[in-house]
């Protein structure tokens, strides 16, 4: 029964799967935002634009502190699925308790930084002062579920590696539903503002990190979770590590240079940073179908490459990248097309409304253009190549922001030239990042074939 909501990666065709795989993961990542989008709404229509402020603009600070641990959940994946393709049931019941167990033990620690570095990290990018202590409630509310996070982001990494994408997003719809209705219920019922949500968020997470562990613990021998069977196992760490943490790095850096960006926006007052709270909320559906295709591309790589399917691995990367641009495409036509309608969803404010569309129109736009890096990037991941993809990233895009924020910002400091560093750094790391795979690509793929009949590729 279990077995039914695999993908079998290595046989027959590629862009039916990828889809099947991708779209649970997009769809899921959206249903998320919705709910995410749906509690901005509530204390922006019944509170006011700075609880929106607050609720709605600490996305690039929670993304800074726990993008290296989610990092190692990529890591995870194609450890996993590694195991998995080569049909090793010792090592793969090994390493789905390594990664269980880091993944609780990163979000005890994560709770706790978030919870004494909330207000700091909150002063360092210049949260305007009517927000700072709606932010800081919420901020650290939302860390208490931090151990949730954890276990649903490692457990689903743990699911995806058998190319089960569902049963994950089942998890996600069936917290988001909790979250939604206690978000009204808390801030209309008992007037709770931005905590009743935080407390909403937090439930919310409570109960897809449940889902998980209970699919796992009723899944096959392969990846079958037992709770009493949770160690670390430091060969499976160390490996763990080696394709995560890499990940991990490039996106913490990544959210710094984001940080720095919201800095910029912050200064121009609780309207600019509603405004762009609002714009985020379109740009993250846009991104999600990139983002699902990555993450199908480095399963379906990781488990053909270690099987040696040189032309297979070409496929995928083709036909992945190809969904990406195409479904990010059309969504970045239809909300930018639509940007001030669309705006007016979550806010009756003018002046919000003003600078959300003035982001739509620059960044909501090019929102499909990081599909160029993150798949191509993922593929390298998949064939075990982890710190280049990181590498490319920090010079091609993480750097050039800061470059760009202390530079052309300063010369000129407007909204909309803080804002052009999205496109034109997505550009720059899209051309890196793609010359980068095909020369590494071409070395890696002649080094296999050179093998003559190939066997199982190990670590």
């Amino acid at each position: 029964m279990m077995r039914s909501k695999h993908i079998d990666m290595l046989h027959g065709p590629v862009m039916g799967k990828l889809i099947m795989f991708a779209l649970p993961i997009a769809l899921s990542s959206i249903l998320q935002q919705m709910f995410i989008s749906a509690n901005v709404a509530v204390v922006g229509h019944f509170v006011g634009h700075q609880a929106m402020a607050a609720v709605g603009g600490n996305g690039p600070i929670v993304n800074l502190i726990i993008n290296l641990f989610l990092g190692l959940s990529v890591g995870a994946n194609v450890v996993i699925a590694r195991y998995v393709s080569t049909n090793d049931r010792e090592q793969s019941q090994s390493a789905v308790h390594t990664v269980m167990s880091v993944a609780a033990l990163s979000g005890i620690f994560l709770l706790f930084i978030g919870i004494f570095a909330a207000r700091p990290m909150l002063l360092l990018v210049d949260v305007p002062e009517d927000v700072m202590n709606l932010a800081v409630l919420y901020l650290r509310i939302y860390f208490l579920g931090m151990p949730f996070v954890m276990i649903y982001n490692f457990g689903a990494a743990v699911l995806r590696s058998v190319g089960d994408s569902q049963r994950p997003m089942y998890s996600l719809i069936a917290a988001g539903i909790v979250n939604v209705s206690l978000s009204f219920l808390l801030v209309l019922g008992f007037d709770l503002g931005v905590a009743g949500v935080g407390i909403a968020t937090m439930t919310g997470n409570f109960v897809s990190a449940g889902l998980v562990v209970f699919f796992l613990m009723r899944e096959d021998d392969m990846i079958r979770l037992n709770l009493r069977k949770l160690t670390i196992n430091k060969k499976h760490l160390l490996r763990v590590v080696k394709i995560g943490g890499p990940a991990g790095l490039q996106g913490v850096i990544f959210s710094l240079s984001n940080v720095c960006i919201l800095s910029g926006i912050n200064s121009f007052g609780s309207s600019a940073a509603a405004g762009a709270a609002t714009s985020l909320n379109f740009e993250f559906v846009s991104y999600f179908f990139v983002n699902a295709f990555s993450q199908a591309t480095v399963t379906f790589t990781s488990q053909n490459y270690a099987m040696c399917q040189i032309e297979r691995c070409r496929k995928i990367f083709r036909e992945a990248m190809a969904c990406a641009i195409l479904m990010s495409g059309t969504t970045c036509l239809v909300f930018t097309l639509g940007a001030g309608v669309f705006s007016g969803l979550y806010t009756s404010n003018p002046e919000v409304i003003r600078y959300s569309v003035a982001r739509m129109l620059i960044v909501e736009s090019t929102q499909w253009l990081p599909a160029t890096y993150e798949v191509s990037g993922a593929a390298l991941r998949g064939m075990g190549i982890s710190m280049l993809p990181a590498i490319v990233t920090l010079v091609g895009s993480c750097l050039f922001r800061f470059v760009w924020v202390y530079t052309v910002f300063a010369m000129s400091p407007t909204f909309q030239t803080l804002l052009a560093v999205y496109p034109v750094t997505w550009i720059i790391t899209g051309c890196i990042m793609l010359t980068s795979y095909f020369i590494i690509r071409r070395r890696l793929f002649a080094e296999r074939s050179e093998c003559g009949t190939c066997t199982p590729l190990d670590f």
